[in-house]
This record gives structure tokens, C-alpha cells and sequence, in this order.
């Protein structure tokens, strides 16, 4: 993941509200994201994500909020956010009857491009997203991960500094998954933004600089995937021992622990930082038990996530 800060942000929102009827959908969301950065927004269905997406690329407006995106104030100039702005849903936008160069070529007219520029920029688009020989070819034909690789080339056609992207890897196997990680990666290096909604939790901690959590119109949470785990209890050391006896050594020595009678575990509270593992070793060393597996085990994500909301991972982006 990249480290890097700029002054300018490449979104910034203050009070955005919006609701349907007495539907409150977005209530006064306060957002900072860093230009060239991976931004990752996570919440359970119905939260508001695509809500929030949908204003901040000029889809729909807020009902109040000053917004800043990619430099332009949303609501003054939207027609400079979209020239700055790409846009990668989680449905495809490619037309399976046209070949990968004929999408790209479409979408290069779109963005009034010369015939010259229209062609050096597909060619060069096949080539960075590994489409080279598939380019003549109905992308009827293509994988699901070819697919989605060429959906987004067909949003950097317009060169664009931001783009948003919908749950980027959905239905992807896991090859195609960390290609198009990759693929992400490459484009952060290169200074270009990422707004990413995802309900994938390994996806947000494997590439988001920040992550936030939505859920019911409200930011309940932001920071680092670490910040966002360190809030959550419930990390410790899981010991296994080769005979009850010894178990019943550590389970005395250890006042803390919680044991397991069938398994001959013992579960120590811990942060799973090296100072209190050595600490735990050194006191079993000291008392001559001997301890036969020994795991670490801290809150990831889908922990952070079932705290933060009450909703298990698994529900479809909403």
C-alpha cells in the first residue's frame, strides 16, 4: 500500500445528507480522501455505499454537503468532475458482441479522441492489461477476470486521476482476483486515486491506505486496517498441550487463561505483540512446561466489521 499524502484531497465532503421520503440514507458524512491513495468504504447492505458513490460521481445530488472532488466543487462545476473521474460498477460495462480493441475504440469516440490518439491509447491499454491477444476477439469469449480487466481499461480510456471502483473482484477466482490487486497497485503508484466499495474485507485490508465503515448513513468508523483492528478485543495465544497434566501445570501458572478440557487448550488474552508472546514462553519456560502448538490469533476485519455493525460479511453490496 502506498504512504503517499498530498496537501490537495482528492474528495472531501462536510455534512452530505441525503434521504428519500423519511429515509435518511446519508446523515451528515464528513470525508476526507487523500490524493493518490486506495480509499476503501465498507458497510452491510443498505448502508448507503452506493448512495454515496453515486452523489460524489455526480450521478445523483446530495440534498446538502459541500463536496470537493478531483479539485471541482460538485455542485459548481460537475461537468469538470466527470472529465476527471472514472467509473468501474460492479455490473460490466463491456459489450460482448465487440471485440476488446472495438470497446475500447467505442470508448475512446466517447471521449472525442482522434482516430490516431483513439487507437496508440487502446493499444496501449491491451498491452497493460495483458489483452494483447484477445484484442481481435468477441469479448463474448473472454474469462470473467479478462472481462474486468477490460471493463477497466475502458475507464482509464479518458486518462482519469480518480476513479471509483464497485466491488472490483466480485465472482473472480482467486488468481484473477490478486492480478486485478495488481492491477490497482499499479495504477496508486502512478498517482491515480481509488474510491473502492467492497464487501471482500481481505481486499480492503490488501490494498486500502484508509478504510471506512458505513452503516445505517453513518461513518462509525475510519483509519488504517491496524487502527480499525486494534479497537476490537479479543486477540490471544491459543496453547495446546499433549496431556492433561501438563495443561493443568499452565492453567494454574497462567490466571488469565481460559481452558478447553477436550481440545487440552488453554486461550491467553493477548495483543499478539512479541513482547507479551516472550513474556508467556519465558513463563512457562520458568515453571518447566512444556507446551506442544502454540497460535496467534488478532481481530481482522470481519471482526472489526460484526462489531462496528451487528452484520456478518457476507451479504451482497447494497
Amino acid at each position: 500500500m502506498t504512504t503517499t499524502t498530498l496537501n490537495r484531497p482528492a474528495i472531501s465532503a462536510t455534512g452530505l445528507r441525503k434521504s428519500y421520503g423519511d429515509q435518511v440514507v446519508l446523515d451528515g458524512i464528513e470525508l476526507t480522501v487523500g490524493d493518490g491513495t486506495t480509499f476503501a468504504l465498507l458497510g452491510p447492505n443498505g448502508a448507503g455505499k452506493t448512495t454515496m458513490v453515486q452523489i460524489l460521481s455526480t450521478l445523483i445530488t446530495a440534498d446538502a454537503g459541500a463536496m470537493h472532488v478531483a479539485g471541482h466543487d460538485l455542485a459548481k462545476n460537475p461537468n469538470a468532475v466527470r472529465a476527471a473521474i472514472g467509473v468501474t460498477g460492479q455490473f460490466s460495462a463491456v459489450d460482448k458482441l465487440l471485440t476488446g480493441e472495438e470497446n475500447l475504440l467505442l470508448m475512446a469516440d466517447l471521449h472525442h479522441l482522434g482516430q490516431r490518439e483513439s487507437r496508440q491509447r487502446a493499444a496501449a491499454l491491451l498491452d497493460q492489461f495483458d489483452l494483447v491477444e484477445a484484442a481481435k476477439k468477441p469479448a463474448a469469449t473472454y474469462s470473467g477476470g479478462m472481462r474486468r480487466r477490460l471493463d477497466l481499461a475502458m475507464t482509464l480510456v479518458g486518462n482519469p486521476r480518480l476513479i471509483f471502483l464497485d466491488e472490483p473482484t466480485a465472482g473472480l477466482d482467486p488468481r484473477s482476483r490478486r492480478t486485478m490487486w495488481q492491477i490497482i497497485r499499479d495504477l496508486v503508484a502512478d498517482g491515480v486515486t481509488i474510491f473502492l466499495t467492497t464487501q471482500q474485507l481481505e481486499e480492503a485490508d490488501q490494498l486500502a491506505d484508509r478504510i471506512a465503515v458505513l452503516d445505517q448513513g453513518k461513518l462509525v468508523a475510519e483509519g488504517t486496517a491496524d487502527e480499525l483492528k486494534s479497537r476490537i478485543a479479543g486477540g490471544h495465544i491459543r496453547l495446546q498441550f499433549a496431556d492433561p497434566h501438563a495443561l493443568d501445570s499452565a492453567a494454574h501458572s497462567i490466571e488469565a487463561a481460559s481452558r478447553d478440557d477436550d481440545t487440552l487448550t488453554l486461550q491467553v488474552p493477548s495483543d499478539g505483540n512479541v513482547r507479551s508472546l516472550r513474556a508467556l514462553l519465558d513463563q512457562l519456560d520458568s515453571a518447566s512446561i512444556e507446551v506442544d502448538r502454540l497460535s496467534i490469533h488478532t481481530p481482522d476485519l470481519d471482526d472489526v466489521f460484526f462489531a462496528l455493525t451487528g452484520h456478518p460479511t457476507t451479504q451482497k453490496e447494497g
